[in-house]
């Protein structure tokens, strides 16, 4: 399928230090290629594959000698700006209870598909990077993925694990996608989508614009959203960006911004209780939404 991309993001974070990869298989204009991204609270690096490298095998991604799944994260990466080899072992994983895109999984031509793999789970290991090492002992991860044509042109997204929990939330401008070189034209229709989830002592509580979530506000880096008696709000304090590729119909030629340890608060209600409220400089965000930010 040409203009199409396919790609994983798993994050490993302890009290003091950062990683998040993202291994993804892109095509565009009949090009195929494969990519690897790092990410850590200093630099960014992108590594283009040949496509033949890239293989899946049912949860498992191989690029190269790199390889990612449920089992957890090897790396061996050798170029110019990059020097990363290490081996991260993952403990059991948290599943979501339903698909996260719910009954909009089966919506066709959606310009972007999410997925979640794991909430959270332990993180053991240790990766080099250019000579300095990344350890992990007891460590929390997470695992997502998305698939499609491109990014939402306008979106945020936050995620975040802390003492009792994890969460993720993304709102989106999503328009319903046509498919012009098979005569599908544009429906010109977008709405603003919401998908999050909160892992909290057990529990999961699902936010969705399918099950009636919408947005408050939306303000100087600030979210608040709300559903029936529940309400969330995230708020971005200091941001520590550093520049990603993103698809654009299937081509890396996206320039995004993630901050993949800031600052950031967060405050989860219901029935007019405060759940949690808290700060941690160990969030990670996207804030997409706004012209220039």
């Amino acid at each position: 399928m040409d203009g199409f991309f396919y790609g994983w993001y798993l994050k490993c974070q302890s009290d003091t230090q950062t990683l998040a990869v993202i291994p993804a298989v892109h095509t565009s204009r009949g090009a195929h290629t494969c990519s690897i991204q790092v990410i850590t609270e200093q630099n960014a690096w992108s590594v283009t594959f040949p496509a033949d490298e890239f293989r899946r095998v049912g949860r498992n991604i191989f690029i190269g000698e790199n390889r990612f799944g449920k089992d957890g994260i090897y790396l061996a990466i050798h170029t110019p700006q990059l020097s990363i080899r290490g081996k991260l072992k993952f403990g059991s994983l948290a599943p979501l209870k339903y698909d996260i895109m719910g009954p909009f999984a089966l919506v066709p031509f959606m310009e972007c598909r999410h997925s979640v793999w794991s909430m959270r789970h332990s993180v053991n290991g240790n990766v080099n990077i250019n000579g300095k090492e990344y350890l992990f002992k007891n460590a929390r991860g997470y695992w997502e993925g998305d698939r499609g044509r491109s990014f939402p042109k306008k979106y945020i997204w936050t995620q975040c694990s802390f003492s009792g929990g994890a969460l993720m939330l993304s709102v989106a401008d999503i328009p319903i996608m046509g498919i012009p070189n098979i005569g599908i034209p544009s429906l010109g229709i977008h709405f603003t989508g919401i998908i999050g989830v909160i892992l909290w002592r057990g529990k999961e509580y699902r936010i969705a614009t399918y099950l009636g979530a919408r947005v408050v506000k939306i303000q100087n880096h600030m979210v608040f959203v709300k559903q029936g008696n529940m309400e969330l709000q995230v708020c971005l304090l200091e941001e520590s960006k550093r520049p990603l590729k993103a698809p654009k119909v299937g081509d890396m030629a996206r320039i995004i911004h993630e901050s993949a340890a800031c600052l950031a608060s967060y405050r989860f209600s219901k029935g007019g209780r405060t759940i949690f409220e808290f700060e941690t400089d160990r969030a990670s965000f996207e804030f997409e939404y706004f012209s220039g930010s």
